[in-house]
């Protein structure tokens, strides 16, 4: 009789949890993995990334329609929202997509366990009355929603992003806490379809995290396209009788209260580490002050054979880091050498122009040492230029001694995609004159990174 029941439990079907789920399978490792959602895919393929891009691309040419934008081109249209038709394409979206999971874990050889997972100690775990071993247990719980001390979320009128996806009208006031990344993609979606958006952020600036130029440009853009912002402000009160929230917002370093009144309220303040419920404890575990479990470099926790990936652990909480966890966790424990640079890992915001960035900022690589930086507006791109997309620009930081690329921050519509060269070209450790000297298609929006990089070197042609 065996020891363990599997080789490798793998606890979460997020990104990271069915991607080492996966991958140890392949490696021919018995695996199982424990979930509790009735579909898989975690947050990002049931209520996170993919539905949410769904309805930012559906919006999205709504708004070009609606607002004049294809008219302009030559192409005039009468137009009607279908907004439940707009919510069924989203729904199939992620019906199709999670179930191409549940298809890879058959494929595979892959054993879903059907419910929600807690140790016993550091091999045993509790799967909805059924206690399973392990020889390795990854944990990969994923993160939810950051609660707003004294709001409570009701999904109707008070929403977190989960809420924000289901709502069966436009709103006339959406009134969105927090200026990171989910609050500006899903108050684009509901503006684009008609509603008045206003985004309430504690700090001076949006896009925290993100290069200084970047937030700035990205502020002006939104407020362009009618969102409007009231930055260095804390909500105090959410109060909500009948359809209608009245929120008390005061200035961040105190000050004078004043109300806003709306009929949908988006809490999106952050996400948290997903780790009650665990018994951390029982396999000797504990989290740090964040709520996250700490790792070492190949994944381990403290806890001989149990390991932690994605969001549960230090490091921004995105998918894609996730995934490339959860391939690397599966391979170290399979004996290979799994590795992950989290020093180079994009971060993409949905909005129209998309935003994207790698490596450092231009504030924090100043920190280290001499920059040198270069730019390229997009109203100066060929591409961007037919396609009457002007807004944004291209920001290359390299070390000033070296030449070697030390970050990348672009507003675009397609920034999404043109940043992955930047990182491919990082991860290899080149200079902002290989990119220069790349040829690159003509006429694409990635030239706007060539130009850019050029700037850089001191020989702009376009710029």
């Amino acid at each position: 009789m065996a020891e363990y029941d599997y080789d490798v439990l793998v606890i979460g079907a997020g990104p990271g949890g069915y991607v080492a789920a996966i991958r140890a399978a392949q490696l021919g490792l018995k695996t199982a993995c424990a979930e509790a959602r009735e579909t898989l895919g975690g947050t990002c393929l049931n209520v996170g990334c993919i539905p949410s891009k769904a309805m930012l691309h559906a919006s999205e040419l709504y708004d070009h329609a609606a607002n004049g934008t294809m008219a302009k081109l030559g192409i005039r249209t009468q137009v009607e929202l279908d907004l439940e038709t707009m919510h069924a394409q989203r729904r199939d979206a992620v019906k199709q997509l999670t179930g191409g999971i549940e298809f890879l874990f058959k494929k595979n050889k892959v054993t879903w366990l059907k419910g929600r997972a807690a140790f016993k100690d550091a091999h045993s775990v509790e799967v909805a009355g059924q206690t399973v071993t392990a020889k390795n247990i990854v944990i990969a719980t994923g993160s939810s929603v950051t609660p707003l001390p004294g709001v409570e979320i009701d999904q109707k009128v008070v929403v977190d992003s989960t809420g924000a996806l289901e709502l069966p009208k436009v709103p006339r006031h959406m009134v969105v806490i927090g200026g990171g990344v989910i609050g500006l993609e899903l108050g684009s979606v509901w503006r684009r379809l008609g509603a008045k958006v206003t985004c309430v952020e504690f700090l001076d600036q949006i896009l925290p995290g993100f290069d200084g130029d970047i937030r700035k440009e990205a502020n002006k853009i939104f407020k362009k396209q009618g969102i409007e912002f009231k930055l260095s402000t804390k909500v105090t009160n959410v109060a909500v009788a009948g359809d209608t929230a009245t929120l008390t917002v005061e200035p961040a370093a105190g000050g004078e209260a004043t109300t806003i009144e709306a009929d949908c309220v988006l809490v999106s303040i952050g996400r948290r580490a997903n780790t009650d419920g665990l018994d951390l404890e029982a396999a000797g575990l504990s989290t740090n002050q964040r709520g996250q479990v700490e790792i070492d470099h190949d994944f381990r926790t403290k806890v001989d054979g149990v390991w932690a990936i994605g969001d549960v652990v230090p490091g921004p909480m995105l998918a894609h880091k996730a995934e490339d966890e959860g391939i690397a966790v599966a391979e170290n424990i399979a004996g290979q050498h799994g590795i992950v640079n989290h020093d180079i890992i994009p971060s993409v915001v949905y909005t129209w122009p998309e935003i994207a960035g790698v490596g450092l900022t231009e504030e924090a690589a100043k920190e280290r040492g001499e920059v040198k930086v270069g730019k390229f507006p997009m109203l100066a791109n060929s591409r961007a230029k037919t396609n009457h997309e002007p807004d944004g620009f291209v920001k290359v930081i390299a070390d000033a001694k070296t030449d070697r690329v030390l970050g990348a921050w672009i507003i675009a519509v397609p920034a999404g995609t043109m940043i992955a060269q930047v990182a491919q070209a990082m991860e290899f450790g080149a200079t902002s004159e290989d990119i220069a000297y790349t040829c690159h298609a003509h006429p694409t929006h990635s030239e706007a990174i060539k130009e850019a990089a050029m700037a850089v070197t001191g020989k702009p042609i376009h710029a």
